[in-house]
């Protein structure tokens, strides 16, 4: 994709300050990470990203400053190993450290559990004994609503029980929240913030970012965007005779953007405050797969084919978030609606039919 022709695409908030240093995004290149990085530059912070590219292009780069007019000082380094983390903290002042490095699919997860424990849980490491001899007191870790199990009814509150994890996605996720815990325990001076995301989907409405799963996608969302460009035939829908209003599952879908934002509001938070705070990051309404299935066609005037098939092990019926904590603690609120998810997750799709691999 090439440029509009401008030379970027945002106003920067010069109302708010930047702190001393830069925030670091491990995982940074994927894709929360790049919509984080894009509300961060947007609100007057500085950019660091690491990132392996696993599961996400360096053409990210190339992107991103299409959109912000910045040249984002990046390290192409596997953040779990101790040595190549160490030369990032060493070339930069940090501020903060936000966590998304680590493995995401709940399948191959399950196929692949050794590979996503050692992962998941040694970039963790690696990052805490890095801001620990730097003395970088702030993190943000990506957490995921996997860690409030099969137990709790929707809204889902952040006090509920958690531990009831049934992949080993989500006990990786688990695992995580309970390091962050017992470190700030044993550390005054260290903030963290646990951001539990629902189900992020949507892209920037520029269509230069946005979700591009490295296999079959494991999310509806994308999944769908494939099928009505035909690079999938079909979409399978897992059950239709769950107790909803149209017998299919029911979740709490977020726009990216939104999500993003939530990072900002984060990022302030732990500047100002230690100790560990958690908070759910969603809309606090829930859509059925159906719902979402015909949003999608109505706002982008295409068709979906489906059909139905058995239930998945391990589905809720539903699953939506209470973000009243998200709402009255760090300011944040979702703003963006379904549709506005169904409509710029099909302008990214059109504008890059195969992702960033045919960029």
């Amino acid at each position: 994709m090439k440029n509009n022709g401008k030379e970027h695409m945002f106003e920067k908030n010069d109302e708010i300050k930047s702190p001393k240093g830069s925030i670091l995004l491990a995982g940074g290149a994927g894709y929360i990470g790049s919509h984080t990085a894009v509300e961060l530059l947007k609100s007057g912070y500085n950019v660091v990203i690491a990132d392996c590219h696993y599961n996400s292009s360096p053409v990210i780069y190339d992107r991103l400053k299409q959109i912000t007019g910045v040249d984002i000082v990046h390290y192409n380094i596997d953040v779990s190993v101790e040595e190549q983390l160490d030369r990032v903290f060493g070339e930069n002042e940090l501020a903060a450290v936000i966590h998304f490095a680590g493995h995401k699919a709940v399948g191959e997860s399950v196929r692949e559990p050794l590979n996503y424990y050692q992962n998941n849980l040694s970039t963790t490491f690696s990052l805490l004994r890095m801001m620990e001899r730097y003395q970088v007191p702030n993190i943000i870790f990506s957490s995921s609503a996997t860690v409030y199990g099969m137990e709790n009814r929707s809204p889902v509150r952040e006090d509920v029980k958690t531990g009831s994890c049934i992949n080993p996605y989500g006990w990786t996720k688990y695992m995580n929240e309970q390091i962050l815990r017992d470190l700030t325990r044993a550390n005054r001076r260290l903030s963290a913030v646990l951001l539990r995301y629902f189900n992020p989907a949507g892209a920037h409405e520029s269509g230069l970012i946005g979700e591009d799963p490295k296999d079959t996608p494991n999310n509806l969302m994308p999944y769908i965007s494939q099928v009505a460009s035909g690079r999938l035939k079909m979409l399978s829908i897992y059950g239709d005779d769950y107790d909803t209003p149209d017998g299919t599952g029911v979740r709490d879908y977020i726009h990216v953007v939104d999500l993003a934002k939530a990072h900002v509001k984060a990022v302030g938070y732990a500047l100002e405050h230690k100790g560990v705070e958690t908070f759910n990051i969603g809309t606090g309404t829930g859509y059925s797969v159906l719902e979402l299935v015909h949003a999608f066609e109505r706002v982008n005037h295409v068709r979906i084919p489906y059909r139905i098939t058995g239930r998945r092990s391990g589905d809720l019926a539903v699953c939506y978030a209470d973000s009243t904590k998200a709402q009255e603690i760090l300011g944040w609120r979702a703003q963006k609606n379904l549709e506005d998810m169904c409509r710029d997750a099909w302008n990214w799709q059109k504008k890059n039919p195969q992702g960033y691999r045919e960029a």
